[in-house]
C-alpha cells in the first residue's frame, strides 16, 4: 500500500513537473545551429522547466515568421532590411551571438592540396564565367597545383538564406559586375548552379558532386570533412578560416546601436575576408509576457555563458565590448 501510495506520488511530481514546463520556439539561420543546439541543450540542462524547441531553416524562413510573431525568437546571418522591419508586425531587436565563417568548399578530383581563391576567382566561378577547373585564372593563383579538365558545378544554396547574405554581400563589394545584376541578399537569382537546402544540404551536395564548389560555414566543412580553400583579402594575403582569422575580421569594428553592421572584405592583413556576425532577432514587446522574459532570461545567460562555448564548434566568440553593449541592449529594450 505505502509502496502504491509513492509510485503515485512519483508519477504525480513527475506529471506536475511536465506540466509546468514552458517550450520557446524559435526559427531561422543555420549556419548557426551547431552552436546554438549546444546553448539551448545546455541552457534546458541549467532550466528543467524551459525546453527550447529551434527549427534550423534559414535566415528568411527565420525572418519572416519573427515578423508574423509566429515564434518567440528568430534568428539569421543577415540583418533585416529596413522595409523588413517596417513589414513586421512586431519590433524586434537584433542581438548579435558569435562571428563565424563562411568558407569556399570544393571536391575536384584528384586535387587534394589547399587550393587558394583570388576575389575575381570567385566571381568568375559564380557569375559562370570560369567555368572548367584547368581555367588559367584558377592555374595562375595555384602554380603548384595540376587541376583537371573537370566542368565546374556550382552549389549554392535553393532556401533564403544568411550564409547566402554573407556570401553575396562579400561577392558585392569585391564584384562591380556582381554588385550589378546579382547583388546581395538572403534569396537571390543565381546565374549559374544547382541549390541545396541548408547548409548541410550544400554540404551534402559538395561531397556527392565531383568537381563542385560551394560556400557553407567553417563547421560544417570541418564536420563533412570537405576541403575548403584561402582567400585573398584586402591586403592581399591568402587567408584560411580559422578562429583566429575570423576574430580578426571583427577587429576594430564600429557596432552601430541597432547591431546591423557587415564585416566582410574587411581591412587587416590577418583577417578573413567572408565573415560576419550573426543575431537572434528578439522580440520587444512580446504578447505573452511570460514567454518573453524567459527569452530575454536566455539570451542573457547565453552571452553571459555560451561564448565560452563556440571556440569548441569553430565560431569565434563575441569581443567583449560588443558583449556588454548587447546585454545593455537586451536589458533595456526587451520588456
Amino acid at each position: 500500500m505505502i509502496r502504491s501510495l509513492r509510485v503515485i506520488l512519483c508519477i504525480a511530481v513527475l506529471t506536475g513537473c511536465t506540466l509546468a514546463q514552458t517550450t520557446l520556439n524559435g526559427a531561422g539561420a543555420t549556419f548557426p545551429y551547431p552552436i546554438y543546439s549546444k546553448w539551448f541543450s545546455e541552457y534546458h540542462n541549467q532550466h528543467s522547466d524551459v525546453q527550447v524547441n529551434y527549427q534550423s531553416i534559414g535566415s528568411g524562413g527565420g525572418i519572416r515568421q519573427v515578423q508574423a510573431g509566429t515564434v518567440d525568437f528568430g534568428a539569421t546571418d543577415g540583418p533585416m532590411s529596413d522595409e523588413q522591419i517596417a513589414a513586421s508586425k512586431v519590433k524586434v531587436l537584433h542581438v548579435p551571438t558569435v562571428l563565424g565563417a563562411v568558407v569556399p568548399a570544393y571536391n575536384v578530383p584528384g586535387v587534394t592540396q589547399e587550393v587558394k581563391f583570388t576575389p575575381d576567382m570567385l566571381a568568375g566561378i559564380f557569375t559562370g564565367k570560369i567555368s572548367n577547373w584547368n581555367d588559367p585564372s584558377i592555374a595562375k593563383a595555384n602554380p603548384d597545383i595540376k587541376f583537371p579538365n573537370q566542368n565546374i558545378t556550382v552549389v549554392h544554396r535553393s532556401d533564403g538564406s544568411g550564409t547566402s547574405y554573407i556570401f553575396t554581400d562579400y561577392l558585392s563589394k569585391i564584384s562591380s559586375d556582381w554588385q550589378g545584376t546579382t547583388g546581395k541578399g538572403t534569396s537571390v537569382k543565381w546565374p549559374v548552379g544547382v541549390g541545396g537546402k541548408g547548409n548541410e544540404g550544400v554540404a551534402g551536395m559538395i561531397r556527392q558532386l565531383p568537381g563542385s564548389v560551394g560556400y557553407i560555414e567553417l563547421i560544417y566543412a570541418l564536420q563533412n570533412k570537405i576541403n575548403y580553400g584561402s582567400v585573398k583579402n584586402s591586403s592581399g594575403q591568402f587567408v584560411k578560416a580559422s578562429l583566429e582569422s575570423t576574430t580578426a575580421a571583427a577587429a576594430g569594428v564600429k557596432m552601430p546601436p541597432d547591431f546591423r553592421v557587415s564585416i566582410t572584405n574587411p581591412p587587416g592583413k590577418a583577417a578573413y575576408p567572408i565573415a560576419s556576425f550573426t543575431w537572434l532577432l528578439i522580440p520587444t514587446n512580446p504578447a505573452d509576457k511570460n514567454k518573453g522574459k524567459m527569452v530575454k532570461d536566455m539570451v542573457l545567460w547565453a552571452l553571459d555563458n555560451g561564448e565560452g562555448m563556440a571556440s569548441a564548434l569553430s565560431y569565434a566568440p563575441l569581443p567583449k565590448e560588443v558583449v556588454d553593449k548587447a546585454k545593455a541592449a537586451v536589458n533595456q529594450q526587451v520588456k
